[in-house]
């Protein structure tokens, strides 16, 4: 009797501690909150000019599903591929994006997570009436939803294909970013290439209005040439005026796509060859397998492989609720009982049919979506494959039409020399000269930009250009 006793005065103590000790473990348990403020420090410092030298680093050690590692030499410069490179490492825009794989695999931990179970404890004290020889009554019970056993694989699933997915969306935004910069740096180099032949050709054209007004006060020539000559010249210095506007408005892009401040200046490599394609692929070499290439695809395809498993999950989630529950209890009598309890809710209303209907129409959604960006991916490509040729033609072209009209110019000038040509008609065809100069160049920027929109369609890189720093 006295072991009974004392047994029954252990499980009293032990009994009324109870919620105490609970308490106590799960306060050690929670997640302490840190605030994480936004201040003129913590911008300047997240916002400061990238490092060149981790630059150089990373570049070296980047994994990524098209973009390879590279060697950057800044004392070079830097090449179209070099941009490519910096701009995924340092654009600030590609911050945010890798901040959803952070929540994906939040929403992956989440999802593993079984439901918490529920512990209920209640004391009665004996406080009037006739309460000689009763006793303190007091219950404990401890309750579980094993519901979420029968849902949790199908979430844990649809939560790792999720993440799968958001990892492709930034493996194509950074593949969108790097070509990005790839194309600013040959709109640059483009573009200094313009203000190199407009200005040379000014150049030339000044040392002509200087020998012209020599010759006008020698009364060799006339002020109809002069004036020739002088409009002339006014019209090549207000197109490398508006060469140099756009040259900055690029450069300052350029180093926006790079992840720099506007003030930096990095050096560009000299010397960089026209981006070129060796062997132009055929439409069906390009649509073969373009939805295993383009990484948006690859993205939506994960996408809706989660939307199947939270399809799974959803129906699975139909069954009703079912709780299992232990209890132990005393009553002011001093009789002690323990039990067993199971819940299960009677599904006459709610069958989860409404989370089913949405499910299934979002997969039927998502489903759609990826044909289309196949479809849209496959038409891009012809279409922008048509673009390239008909370029390709119009700069083989204009080339022919370069040719003829310096052939032109030189027969005008022994004409200007002798007096057989006016000025006036001279300095025309020499203006004519330069501007179609001009829209070479400018064509062959605009096949830049659709060899780099291509390999963007493709996904993939077609191939090298030139000597130094090609696609």
């Amino acid at each position: 009797m006295p072991a009974f006793f004392s047994y029954h005065k252990k499980m009293r103590s032990t009994c009324t501690k109870a919620p105490l000790v609970i308490f106590l473990a799960i306060l050690c348990s929670c997640a302490v909150y840190h605030p994480k403020q936004i201040d003129q420090n913590a911008v300047s410092r997240i916002l400061a000019p990238p490092d060149l030298k981790q630059i150089r680093v990373k570049a070296g050690q980047i994994k990524h599903p098209i973009l390879k590692p590279r060697s950057i030499d800044y004392s070079k410069g830097i090449s179209a591929q070099d941009a490519a490179i910096i701009a995924v490492i340092a654009n600030p825009a590609l911050r945010a994006e890798r901040d959803s794989l952070g929540i994906a695999r939040a929403q992956l931990l989440q999802a593993g997570i079984l439901p918490n179970p529920t512990f209920s404890y209640n004391l009665d004290v004996p406080t009037g009436g006739s309460d000689q020889g009763t006793v303190n009554a007091y219950g404990f019970g401890l309750n579980w939803d094993i519901k979420a056993l029968l849902t949790r694989g199908a979430k844990i699933d649809a939560a790792r294909t999720e993440q799968a997915s958001v990892n492709l969306d930034i493996a194509w935004r950074e593949w969108q970013v790097a070509q990005s910069a790839k194309l600013e740096f040959y709109k640059v180099k483009m573009l200094e290439h313009q203000l190199n032949v407009i200005q040379s050709e000014e150049r030339e054209l000044r040392q002509n209005l200087k020998a012209i007004e020599k010759a006008v006060d020698e009364g060799n020539m006339t002020i109809v040439d002069l004036d020739a000559v002088a409009s002339t010249v006014r019209r090549a210095h207000s197109t490398a005026l508006e060469v140099g506007r756009k040259l900055k408005q690029e450069r300052l892009r350029l180093n926006f796509v790079l992840g720099f401040p506007p003030s930096s200046s990095i050096p560009l490599r000299k010397n960089i060859s026209q981006p070129a394609i060796k062997k132009l692929p055929a439409l069906d070499e390009i649509m073969k397998g373009i939805e295993d290439r383009r990484l948006d695809i690859l993205a939506l395809k994960q996408g809706y492989k989660s939307q199947e498993a939270s399809l799974r999950a959803a129906v699975r989630a139909q069954f009703p609720d079912i709780s299992i529950g232990f209890s132990h209890a005393r009553d002011t009598t001093n009789v002690i009982t323990t039990g067993f309890s199971v819940s299960i809710d009677i599904p006459v209303f709610d069958r989860n049919q409404g989370r089913i209907a949405i499910e299934k129409a979002s997969r039927q959604q998502l489903y759609d979506e990826y044909l289309n960006r196949i479809f849209q991916a496959r038409a891009d490509a012809a279409g922008i494959l048509a673009d390239i040729k008909a370029v390709e033609a119009q700069i083989d072209a204009a080339g022919k039409s370069v040719r003829a009209l310096e052939k032109l110019v030189n027969v005008s000038y022994s004409g200007f020399l002798e007096g057989n040509i006016d000025a006036l008609s001279y300095y025309n065809e020499v203006d004519r000269l330069t501007t179609r100069r001009l829209d070479v160049l400018k064509l062959k920027q605009d096949l830049a930009e659709l060899y780099v929109a291509l390999e963007i369609s493709a996904g993939e890189y077609f191939g090298k250009s030139g000597k130094s720093g090609g696609v």
